[in-house]
């Protein structure tokens, strides 16, 4: 299996996705200096699973059964504000390559970067404030802040070997919970959804985006460099305790990252991988997050029977699928 099985085949949403690709790349390009252009637009042009604009589609079809022009672009300014995270997330990572692209703290330098990945974000709020409503605006405002706050939480805790698994849930709740949740919340409005409608959209997608970033961490724990495209064990060695981690270290080696986290070397960083593939680490985070997928699915709204709501009702498993696909 590969991503290419996330991407629904429904013949509505095969069409408003280009548009949606189209619409980023205007946005990513649309300062009026062309250094930011330039940065911007190939960080947008490299490519994702594009699984958040995919959402808002979907739901306000599942909605409305039209795929109104607004929610094209409210796709594309959760997908720009996205993207602008993602170069917030490389600079502080010190990371000097993503999906294949050098990033812009590495191509640039870092105070650019953070510049860029700013106008990105401002960006994708005005536009949703000029072309979608003041409340998608305000939307977006709140799932910026949200990010930022996910994100001070995993620096409070970085390299804290007594991280607990809540702590390492609290900050993914608003660090990649949040843009799901956005996305789903945006496809209600822009379908004029009602309240209770676009509250359980919200929700499905809070929790759609905790078991992607849980399955993430296990990848990151669990699969090759290979299948990922990136070396793996990176989080340890950012001293990011993640969920799955936590809850699978034994006392020796929470030991070994209490006194030797900052230290690690490649052999014990190796070792501890292959030893914590040797628990039910793999087991139990699939089965959490199976839960989890399926407490998403519940959350859906009553809406009539349609291949969109069928869409939302399968991601979260055909995700479950993918990344159980690519586990060592």
């Amino acid at each position: 299996m590969t991503t290419a099985k996330l991407t629904p085949t429904m013949p509505d949403l095969v069409r408003a996705l280009p548009l949606v690709e189209d619409e980023v790349r205007r946005l990513a390009t649309s300062s009026s200096l062309p250094v930011v252009n330039e940065h911007a637009g190939r960080i947008t042009a490299a490519g994702g699973k594009r699984l958040r604009p995919i959402l808002v589609l979907a739901g306000s079809l599942a909605v409305s059964g039209t795929v109104p022009d607004k929610a094209v672009t409210a796709a594309a300014c959760v997908e720009l504000l996205h993207a602008g995270s993602l170069v917030h997330d490389d600079l502080m990572d010190g990371a000097t390559e993503r999906r294949g692209v050098r990033t812009v703290n590495a191509a640039w330098g870092t105070g650019p970067a953070l510049l860029v990945g700013d106008f990105m974000l401002a960006r994708a709020s005005q536009v949703a404030l000029e072309r979608v409503s003041p409340h998608a605006a305000a939307l977006l405002a709140r799932a910026v802040a949200d990010l930022v706050e996910g994100q001070v939480l995993e620096v409070l805790d970085l390299f804290d070997a007594d991280r607990t698994p809540e702590g390492a849930l609290r900050s993914v709740e608003r660090k990649t919970g949040a843009l799901f949740e956005v996305g789903c919340e945006l496809a209600g409005h822009c379908a004029d959804a009602d309240g209770a409608t676009t509250a359980a959209l919200a929700r499905y997608g809070a929790l759609f985006g905790v078991v992607f970033q849980v399955l993430d961490d296990l990848l990151d724990l669990a699969s090759t460099s290979r299948r990922l495209g990136k070396p793996v064990g990176n989080d340890v060695r950012q001293g990011v305790y993640t969920f799955p981690l936590l809850r699978a270290l034994t006392d020796e080696q929470r030991r070994l990252l209490r006194e030797r986290g900052r230290g690690l070397t490649d052999a014990e960083l190796a070792g501890l991988l292959a030893g914590l593939r040797q628990t039910s680490m793999v087991a139990d985070t699939l089965a959490h997050c199976t839960s989890l997928a399926a407490r998403a699915v519940r959350a859906l709204p009553d809406l009539p029977a349609s291949p969109a709501l069928d869409v939302l009702r399968e991601l979260p498993g055909a995700y479950l699928d993918w990344a159980a696909s690519q586990i060592a």
